[in-house]
């Protein structure tokens, strides 16, 4: 019987790049056909078996099931039969920066079709898996609004503070509703509301940034989170049993100086003003006091495994400051594409080469190994058995290991 059973199978969780937006160019994208996550599925969930993870957060590609209100997921059967074969459990990924063509998310019409689809994919999925049963309604609200509302990236292609601010206001009306809708089916299911963990600072020779740097920093970046939890805009039905568990992506760039117009420029390594993760997640948890994991976070080429390294310690310094840290998602599994360039990023578990046509998955070998030396370090397993739920993920290892590494807070990290 564990003394601090977890939420979720194993510690470390994974998952699959499935953007479907549709892009500056005016075409759809798809990563999971550009990433070849479709037609190597099998295989992947393989390599997270061997890997000892469990979870996967997997999409479901709104625009590409719904046609006008009527609903074809047959093609998410392979990636059940991967998962049941491999033993992984998903986070269902609803809404990835795309919808269908004949939806505007300004109109309240988008609410009510999103909760619709929302219980249709749930009375789909849930029989075919055991639970339990994890949902993450709409992707990166706050990213989403942004790239969509004020930089004009993918459709609707606004472009002003204004028309962000209401793209992230729908955006959360259609993920509470689709909360409420997914949990007439599954009263116990699980949602996982994910948001990139932000901190924004004003450039060293603009003083009249700083306030503008700071709200986005305090009040931007938890905006969706609070009216998820029923903190702002209480009318629209948010509740803390609604944002469950909070998913805080971490990247290096989510660490910026504020640019009055267009995206911020991420800080560089070793520059002062850059905070510890652990002090970030610690905003977090005074805010919400719900359980977390950081939802992605992944470092880039050669530098993968120190990332993980770092990463690692300033989770186990949160851990030992008593925050809920349920899990790390080392996102993605396999290798993506720029959005912009097409170039691999090279920030996956697995690298993606092009052989004869095809995508080969390449682990890279020495992410891989610091993620084994961290799994015997909390006393976790470096590959699944036949049942991961048979023996609940014990958090009190976590905790353990936490308090006998002594993690402190550390600012130079990369």
């Amino acid at each position: 019987m564990a003394r601090h059973p977890g939420i979720f199978p194993t510690f470390f969780l994974s998952g699959f790049e499935c953007s479907n937006f549709v892009w500056k160019d005016k075409v759809r994208r798809n990563l999971v056909a550009e990433t070849a996550h479709d037609r190597h599925v099998a295989e992947d969930y393989r390599i997270l078996n061997s890997l000892g993870i469990a979870v996967a957060r997997e999409g479901i590609p709104w625009p590409l099931v719904d046609r006008g209100g009527q609903y074809d997921f047959s093609m998410l059967d392979p990636y059940i039969e991967a998962m049941n074969a491999s033993k992984v459990s998903p986070i269902w990924d609803l809404c990835h920066y795309g919808y269908p063509d004949d939806l505007d998310p300004f109109d309240d019409a988008f609410v009510a079709r999103f909760a619709a689809y929302c219980r249709a994919a749930a009375e789909y999925v849930l029989p075919k898996l055991r639970g339990p049963h994890f949902f993450t309604p709409i992707n990166e609200i706050t990213f989403f609004s942004f790239c969509a509302g004020e930089w004009a990236w993918a459709a609707p292609y606004r472009c002003s503070k204004e028309d962000r601010l209401r793209l992230r206001l729908s955006l959360c009306r259609a993920a509470i509703a689709g909360v409420k809708a997914i949990r007439e089916v599954d009263p116990e299911a699980r949602m996982v509301h994910i948001d990139p963990l932000v901190r924004v600072v004003a450039p060293r020779d603009r003083p009249d940034q700083v306030e503008a740097a700071r709200h986005e920093t305090e009040v931007d970046t938890f905006l969706a989170w609070d009216i998820i939890s029923g903190r702002e805009h209480p009318e629209l039905g948010g509740s803390p049993e609604i944002l469950d568990i909070v998913g805080a992506n971490n990247y290096a760039f989510g660490q910026m100086e504020y640019r009055e117009h267009g995206p911020h420029a991420a800080l560089p390594p070793g520059d002062d003003r850059i905070a510890p993760l652990c002090d970030m997640l610690r905003t977090v948890w005074e805010r919400y006091r719900r359980p977390m994991i950081i939802g992605e976070t992944s470092g880039f080429g050669h530098g993968r495994a120190e990332w993980l390294r770092d990463v690692m310690g300033e989770a186990l310094a949160a851990v030992r400051l008593g925050m809920d840290l349920q899990g790390i998602c080392l996102f993605p599994a396999v290798d993506m594409p720029d959005w912009h360039t097409g170039e691999w990023l090279h920030n996956g578990i697995c690298d993606l080469v092009e052989a004869d046509g095809d995508l080969r998955r390449v682990p890279d070998a020495g992410y891989v190994d610091e993620l084994r030396r961290w799994q015997k370090e909390l006393n976790r397993v470096t590959s699944l058995d036949e049942d991961p739920y048979s023996d609940p993920v014990e958090l009190q290892d976590v905790v353990d290991a936490a308090h006998r590494l002594n993690m402190q807070p550390d600012k130079d990290w990369r």
